[in-house]
């Protein structure tokens, strides 16, 4: 109160700055002008989640328009200024009370609209990088750059200047402490295979490994190596990477090298569900390495493979269509196989048929035998196609290998930038709820903002267009079919609601157990029966900001020390990244530092004084490492890995402007046949000219 600033910029930027530090935006309310003078006298700045907003319709033809989601609370927190005699500005009033939950992060608080400004600009974390290079430290960087910034931006903090290096050394191979790199090499020292997969994509597929996706595309560098990613979804319903790898072919064993080396990297975990294309070394390969995990075909590529072979069957029988659809949207493993006898019989289908080996593969497309595996909402490779699309605008089929990796890396933070955008806006928002329903209400406070669109889409279903059939009840559960009225009953759901302590429904339509939200039917029925809430069973973890990233907190993996005999690699990482977080905290404090190590001679202490088990080599491996190949790096000289003309993917074209580390164009004179140059260039042209004209002189 009664600060003093020279002009209403000055105030804005001060407040800017204290709510930064407290974990909040601003943005301008309200001004006040003199009505003889026109001058403004006052100026009011509030939280920028002051007020709410105006749920008016704005439609002029009444109809109802999707609304954004809420991001005010009618916080109260505010600062006023007014002009005082000499033309000052001061503080007349201010309210610091918010009722809202602030940001914690300094990354997370940049996101606010009002603080994305200097700090976030490439111009900053260049010059933050390059004095981080040269050896400053955070607090020093911090001075030099707010000394050589325009005057009218705000000033970096030290703590912005750490997370800036702390993101530009997540950069650089090596930097990342749970970097996981193997390759494989031939005799003469090229590169056979290669697998990665950084720190973060490990912690990523702790918590959204349960699918993944994996597919071989497109090459994408010069020495025609098939780049082959494995590929997830994450809370958001985004794409994320696993890992990556460059490999020699797709055979067979170059798949089992890969998919070893792959389950090493991430503890031995097994995917609960693998997509893949219809291809028998893969398959052949899934089968050896992921026994645990439920086997899935594209089915992209099965509706590609089916247009192909089944186009002239459905131009010459007009009712063939419509009963193959039939078949393969069969509800039930019945109905498929009553409706698989019917094709057979009436068309003569022979073992050799391609419809007929189909039918011998039907538990790895069949939606009738898939219905009880999750899958996130992913049927296909179209994820690892997006990812390959993605990657189009960084690498392509001419990318140096001494490129790729920063391309790489410039691909993949780009894709995290778009995850932690959307965790910001599922922070720093609120739904528009379609009822006063107290399920809808808990979902909107549980899911992220992605997750609950797809939940209100199956809630309003549940809510305007469905009804129902009582079929059967007895003492343990009730019977219904659940439908709309304008659609013939056949295509109605089947939903049984278990009457027990503990509320349990299913449906026909396997949506919860397929994708991890509740479908309509279901909803309507625990609408009908008059549930109070969602229950938290029918809420998975991964769906909500619970999974989000968190660069320092790495619980994951504890709870099975305890209960397991051994220590596992899960586990041993988490401490590793715990002791790692701990020093880091520690680092530019002598009293923190002596008391961390304190504490771990006081542990090692301990430890000597018990007996110590003799542990054998193969329970001393390092979780991070890769293979000998990695180990013996250092002694040996790479070469070029060997250009391959055999795969079996397909090239892709340039879509980016090539770089100064790309091989130039080869050129070809027109005159003497010879590279390097054009015929306006050509000696041999210039001397048989001058040659030429002497003999007529």
């Amino acid at each position: 109160m009664g600060m003093i600033f020279d002009s209403p910029d000055d105030a804005y930027d001060f407040y800017n700055r204290y709510a930064f530090l407290h974990g909040f935006g601003i943005r301008i309310s309200s001004f006040f002008k003199n009505k003889t003078t026109n001058e403004p006298y006052r100026r009011k700045f509030v939280c920028n989640k002051e007020g709410f907003k105006d749920m008016k319709c704005n439609s002029s033809n009444g109809n109802v328009k999707k609304r954004r989601r809420e991001l005010r609370t009618g916080c109260e927190a505010y600062i006023r200024i007014s002009k005082n005699k000499e033309g000052k500005w001061f503080v007349d009033r201010f309210n610091d009370s918010h009722n809202h939950e602030l940001t914690v992060t300094p990354t997370k608080v940049m996101k606010h609209r009002s603080h994305g400004k200097f700090h976030r600009s490439m111009a900053c974390k260049a010059l933050v990088s390059e004095l981080g290079q040269s050896g400053l430290k955070p607090c020093q960087i911090k001075k030099v750059v707010n000394t050589m910034k325009d005057s009218n931006e705000n000033d970096v903090s030290s703590k912005q200047c750490a997370d800036i290096l702390a993101d530009q050394r997540k950069q650089y191979k090596g930097e990342d402490p749970n970097l996981y790199f193997v390759v494989d090499l031939f005799d003469d020292g090229s590169p056979r295979n290669i697998f990665w997969a950084d720190g973060r994509s490990r912690d990523s597929y702790v918590k959204f490994g349960d699918v993944v996706v994996f597919d071989v595309t497109y090459m994408t560098n010069k020495f025609k190596m098939p780049f082959a990613p494995f590929v997830g979804v994450n809370h958001h319903g985004q794409s994320i990477l696993f890992g990556g790898a460059l490999l020699e072919n797709e055979k067979q064993d170059t798949f089992e090298w890969l998919f070893q080396n792959f389950l090493k990297c991430m503890f031995d975990k097994y995917p609960s569900a693998i997509i893949t294309d219809q291809d028998k070394a893969i398959g052949n390969a899934v089968k050896s390495v992921f026994p645990k995990s439920r086997h899935r075909y594209c089915s992209w590529h099965i509706k590609k493979h089916e247009i192909e072979h089944l186009r002239a069957l459905k131009a010459s029988c007009s009712d063939f269509q419509e009963l193959h659809k039939q078949w393969v949207k069969s509800n039930t493993v019945e109905e498929f196989e009553t409706r698989w006898e019917l094709l057979r019989e009436k068309y003569n289908f022979e073992s050799g048929d391609w419809i007929t080996e189909m039918y011998n593969q039907r538990k790895y497309w069949a939606k009738a035998y898939l219905k009880d595996c999750f899958f996130a909402g992913m049927t296909s490779s179209g994820r690892s196609e997006s990812i390959h699309s993605f990657f189009d605008g960084f690498v392509n089929s001419k990318t140096m290998l001494n490129e790729f990796v920063s391309q790489y890396d410039k691909a993949v933070e780009t894709r995290r930038a778009a995850e932690e955008d959307e965790d910001f806006k599922t922070m720093n928002s609120k739904p528009i709820l379609s009822s006063i329903n107290l399920i809808e209400a808990k979902a909107s406070s549980r899911y992220t903002r992605k997750l609950f669109d797809v939940f209100k889409k199956e809630w309003t279903e549940a809510t305007l267009n469905l009804t129902h059939e009582k079929i059967s009840k007895n003492s343990e559960e009730i019977k219904y079919k659940v439908g709309q009225l304008d659609v013939d009953k056949t295509y109605w759901r089947n939903v049984n609601f278990h009457l027990s302590e503990k509320i349990d429904v299913t449906c026909s339509c396997a949506k919860f157990e397929t994708y991890g939200i509740l479908c309509k039917h279901i909803l309507y029925i625990l609408k009908k029966r008059h549930v109070e809430t969602l229950p938290d069973h029918y809420i998975l973890p991964r769906w909500t900001l619970d999974a989000r990233y968190k660069s320092d907190n790495c619980t994951i993996g504890l709870e099975d020390i305890q209960s397991e005999n051994e220590v596992s690699a899960l586990s041993l990482w988490c401490v590793q990244s715990t002791f790692r977080k701990a020093v880091e905290q520690a680092r530019d404090s002598p009293c923190e530092i002596k008391k961390l190590n304190t504490i771990l001679l006081k542990f090692l202490e301990e430890q000597s004084i018990r007996t110590k088990p003799k542990h054998s080599e193969t329970n001393q491996q390092d979780s991070n490492a890769g293979s000998s190949q990695v180990n013996l790096m250092p002694q040996i000289s790479i070469r070029d890995p060997v250009v391959h003309t055999n795969t079996k993917v397909r090239p892709r074209s340039a879509t980016r402007i090539k770089s100064s580390l790309e091989a130039p164009k080869k050129r070809n004179c027109s005159y003497c046949k010879k590279p390097g140059h054009y015929i306006s260039g050509c000696q041999k042209k210039k001397a048989d000219e001058a040659a030429l004209q002497e003999n007529k002189g």
